[in-house]
């Protein structure tokens, strides 16, 4: 398994492919496998042709300081992780989930002709049954991850109470991850954290608003990344 050499439009393809739908090479959380990953790319993808292998590649590139002590075997090919050789199409085609299946008319007839009684209240009743096993299967929750930059007044802001502050919001559906201090200049670090919500209980409008209330250490937040789960 894994991603072909690095030397043409087809292999940035089949990347831009895989991290559509995810944040990392594999996991949830930065590693060697997105490390090895990186180092083979001698030229960054394109960003008008491979916007997310673009986006994952500038997202690794941050943790660049970081790259020895993030998990994961270092010593393995890039060529060992990504795609199994079915999975490394250009541009995947969704299969329809069972619970997503298109409504169609099972037992459709011709309208012009008139139709049996019985054999119409068959069909309803078919019809009936089947959207109503429908109707009771669960779908699970639609969740994002998301990179949020927090950013403090300056040099003296005291970061690890402007961290506590951060991790201590609580909301349903959200869960937080890992997080860095990101150098932006001056001496200035902004906390970088990662984080999972599930998309109906969750508003990052007001997550970020609830940050921002710890006003003695905060200046601002952005939102740096976001991808579907």
């Amino acid at each position: 398994m894994g991603f072909i050499d690095f030397v043409n439009d087809t292999a940035f393809a089949a990347l831009d492919s895989w991290v559509r739908t995810r944040s990392y090479i594999t996991g949830y959380a930065p590693s060697q496998a997105d490390v090895v990953t990186y180092k083979a790319i001698s030229t960054p993808p394109a960003v008008e042709q491979f916007p997310h292998a673009y986006r994952w590649y500038n997202h690794i590139k941050s943790y660049e300081s970081e790259f020895s002590s993030l998990p994961g075997d270092p010593s393995k090919s890039f060529t060992t992780y990504g795609p199994e050789v079915s999975q490394a199409t250009i541009n995947p085609a969704k299969a329809p989930d069972a619970e997503e299946e298109e409504e169609v008319d099972l037992f459709g007839s011709d309208e012009d002709e008139e139709e049996d009684p019985e054999v119409v209240a068959e069909r309803e009743k078919r019809l009936a049954e089947y959207k109503k096993k429908k109707e009771g299967k669960t779908k699970p929750a639609a969740k994002s991850i998301v990179t949020m930059d927090v950013k403090p007044w300056d040099d003296e802001t005291d970061l690890e109470q402007l961290k506590a502050s951060v991790l201590s919001v609580e909301m349903d559906g959200l869960v937080w991850g890992a997080s860095k201090w990101v150098p932006v200049g001056f001496g200035i670090k902004k906390l970088q954290v990662n984080l999972v919500v599930e998309d109906d209980k969750v508003s990052l409008d007001e997550l970020q608003q609830k940050i921002e209330e710890f006003e003695d250490y905060v200046q601002s937040t952005d939102i740096a990344a976001m991808q579907k789960l």
